[in-house]
């Protein structure tokens, strides 16, 4: 029984968990949002980065968007010990 619990502690522990989740970015239109630009940044411990860029401009720059329509944040987190963010920005020129 103990090594049961200790398997399923262990299982649980190795998960990780992605949120997505939009931003109130803009009153621009979604109807013309016809571009899409990702930027991710990745982060250890919660306090080193290692590197990456995950803002909005650098999603709008990455994707030639002038005009933003919606934004989308995602994270993923391993055991707070790896966290990446994702923004994916959709618009028009």
């Amino acid at each position: 029984m103990k090594k049961l619990f200790i398997c399923a502690f262990v299982a649980l522990s190795m998960t990780s968990c992605a949120v997505t989740m939009p931003i109130t970015a803009t009153s621009n239109s979604v109807k013309e949002a016809d571009k899409t630009g990702v930027s991710k940044a990745t982060v250890l411990f919660g306090i080193l980065p290692l590197g990456g860029d995950a803002s909005v401009s650098a999603a709008a720059k990455n994707g030639n968007i002038d005009k933003i329509a919606t934004v989308d944040l995602k994270t993923t987190n391993f055991l707070n010990i790896l966290v990446t963010y994702e923004t994916k920005v959709t618009g028009h020129k």
